[in-house]
């Protein structure tokens, strides 16, 4: 029949902040692809106002969400994460069920993305994975790779990342070089913004204090390590120690909604009610695009998330990595690596930071097209086998 299409319903499942600036570029062009239906499902901490409410940003980005799940058990400890992923599975089931997705799309490595993946596999779904591949501590491990046997398409980031599917026993068919989307991002601000055209305070609704001039400034994201609970408030304490005794604004951003997390938040807590933060300004949640910007004016980055690898090294800020979180991941030259919390060691790595100052973009993680790229690959697929022998 004259101009007849195969609209595919294609299905992406966004469980907290990272999630969507690591789809956002590509969640566009397969909005504005007209070979696909474009179903967006919102879960976990993406819903949840404790941290950032990230749907807003979402729907003022103009996508419509397909279905809202609300699967958080509160406690971030190891018990409450595996209640949330067991929750999502169950709420994710009866989504799919509903809005009858061709295939469903999965971001990285994220706790919670485990049930989209046993959710989607369990119901013949075909899975398609974004960012796996990759080598870092953490459960993130554990779950990326979990993903990687249970997903049929994987889009990764690096040659090496496919290297790593490969070698896991999946058909090299199946694999794609697809480049970061967050990278997209990162490439967008590099050649439309030279400083920060915003004020964060009076944009952003945070807490905490603010030095009086402000044109130096360095961003912090500490996230507990979910092997190590037992330590996140130590650790915690040692970033807020150090950067505490730096004579710049601190940018200091809510940890995700991890086991652990409630220490991260409490030591935070007990340095504000002691008026040790003076310098010190707390942001729940940041558009993308405002978020990387705010990073390309600073000094550096300091913590242990995963943006100081793969946007950073894109925008060329120096990053002080502290511990194991990221460790085996692939990095470029921006990257100043502490790997035991100590005080002086990260006050000692900034004066590194600001004498190594703004490096040239690093391509590493994708060159700015990795959008444009998935949305190809998926526009393309048909007839993907669920059977992992018959895709040989």
């Amino acid at each position: 029949m004259g101009g007849y299409r195969n609209v595919k319903k294609v299905c992406v499942v966004i469980t907290a902040r990272p999630s969507y600036s690591r789809i956002r570029s590509a969640l566009f062009a397969l909005k504005n692809d007209v070979n696909i239906e474009l179903q967006l499902v919102v879960a976990s901490s993406a819903v949840l106002d404790t941290y950032g409410k990230v749907v807003k940003q979402i729907e003022s980005d103009g996508f419509a969400v397909s279905a809202t799940v609300y699967n958080v058990v509160s406690g971030e400890n190891v018990i409450s994460s595996a209640k949330t992923t067991g929750l999502g599975i169950i709420e994710l089931s009866t989504v799919f069920g509903n809005i009858k997705p061709d295939m469903v799309v999965t971001i990285a490595d994220r706790f919670e993305t485990m049930a989209t993946a046993i959710a989607a596999s369990y119901m013949n779904i075909p899975l398609i994975h974004i960012q796996g591949g990759e080598v870092t501590g953490n459960i993130d491990e554990k779950v990326r790779h979990a993903i990687t046997k249970l997903a049929d398409i994987h889009l990764v980031a690096t040659p090496k990342a496919k290297e790593r599917v490969v070698k896991m026993g999946e058909n090299p068919g199946t694999v794609y070089v697809t480049g970061c989307p967050s990278i997209d991002i990162a490439d967008n601000v590099l050649k439309n913004y030279k400083k920060l055209k915003f004020d964060p305070i009076k944009k952003y609704n945070g807490v905490g204090n603010v030095l009086e001039n402000r044109d130096r400034y360095v961003v912090v994201m500490q996230h507990p390590v979910t092997t190590e609970i037992s330590a996140a408030r130590a650790q915690t304490r040692c970033v807020l120690e150090a950067v505490e005794s730096l004579p710049v604004q601190v940018y200091w951003f809510w940890p995700n909604v991890d086991a652990g997390s409630d220490g991260v938040s409490k030591e935070i807590r007990i340095h504000r009610e002691n008026n040790m933060t003076k310098n010190i300004y707390f942001f729940k949640n940041m558009s993308p695009d405002d978020f990387l910007v705010l990073l390309l004016g600073s000094d550096c980055i300091i913590g242990n998330s995963s943006v100081a690898i793969r946007e950073c090294s894109y925008l060329g800020v120096p990053a002080i990595n502290l511990g194991n979180r990221q460790i085996g991941r692939e990095r470029g030259k921006n990257v100043i690596d502490i790997p035991e919390y100590d005080v002086q060691s990260i006050v000692d790595a900034y004066g590194l930071a600001k004498q190594m100052g703004h490096l040239t973009s690093d391509l590493l993680y994708g060159d700015g097209k990795a959008g444009e790229k998935i949305a190809s690959v998926i526009s393309s697929l048909d007839k993907i086998r669920v059977d992992k022998m018959l895709q040989y």
